[in-house]
């Protein structure tokens, strides 16, 4: 993709070829707790004293919660550490948790405020990239060859394209159209209004859009064909499989 800078591509896509074999292989371990059991149950449980309860929800939640620290930070090692205290301040404040509200959603927002944290530490929010986005994609049971490969390369090049978009647009976008995540339900997690939510998820694909068609005058065919409007979700949108999110 002609449009990025070599390193820049380069680093990218390390990091996200790491993120991938954390997300599969670390984070993909401990079995998933039975989708019967309420998120209230387990806490219920952990309230009680049953780690193994606790445990239940970090098996539930862990890679999901990987992923939105990595969208924000770009880097495998930071967004561990995140995750990391995220559940270990969950735990000490279950006590206090609303049950009239979603577990989920209570602990995005932590997670999501650690990363901005160590993003500012990092660097300014105009010198970051986000080096990767897991984006999965559902299909036939066997694809040929090459609407594998055409797949792929939608998948890299929407996480290179969106890897240039501002950080505070960026979360955005990714939470609703990756993630699947309401505005509704993003407002509390940024500690937004639902107003300005929508508003950003709306500049944040057009900010996507402009950069999408900059790049894509000189690469292939894939680009070139899916156009979009600001008002649309990422390109492609059809083939991105949501990462386990709630729309």
């Amino acid at each position: 993709m002609s449009g990025l800078d070599p390193q820049f591509r380069s680093r990218h896509k390390s990091q996200y070829n790491l993120a991938c074999r954390v997300s599969g292989e670390e984070l993909g371990r401990a079995p998933s707790p039975d989708a019967e059991v309420r998120d209230a149950d387990f806490i219920h449980a952990s309230l009680q004293g049953d780690l193994k309860a606790f445990g239940s929800l970090v098996a539930r939640y862990e890679r999901k919660a990987f992923w939105i620290a990595f969208h924000v930070l770009g880097r495998v090692e930071e967004s561990r550490d995140v995750v990391q205290e995220a559940f270990v301040r969950v735990h000490r404040s279950l006590d206090r948790f609303d049950f009239s509200r979603n577990f989920y959603t209570w602990l995005y927002r932590i997670v999501t405020n650690l990363a901005i944290d160590q993003l500012r530490k990092l660097r300014s929010d105009r010198s970051v990239q986000i080096d990767g986005i897991e984006v999965e994609f559902e299909g036939p049971d066997q694809e040929s060859p090459a609407a594998a490969l055409e797949e792929r390369e939608m998948r890299d090049d929407v996480r290179r394209v969106l890897a240039d978009v501002p950080a505070r647009f960026r979360t955005v976008l990714a939470l609703r159209d990756l993630h699947g995540i309401s505005c509704r339900e993003i407002a509390p997690i940024l500690g937004l209004t639902h107003a300005t939510v929508r508003w950003r998820l709306h500049k944040a694909r057009q900010l996507f859009r402009e950069r999408w068609e900059r790049v894509s005058r000189d690469t292939s065919p894939t680009l070139e064909s899916a156009k979009f409007d600001a008002s649309d979700s990422l390109p492609g949108r059809d083939s991105l499989g949501r990462l386990g999110g709630r729309a």
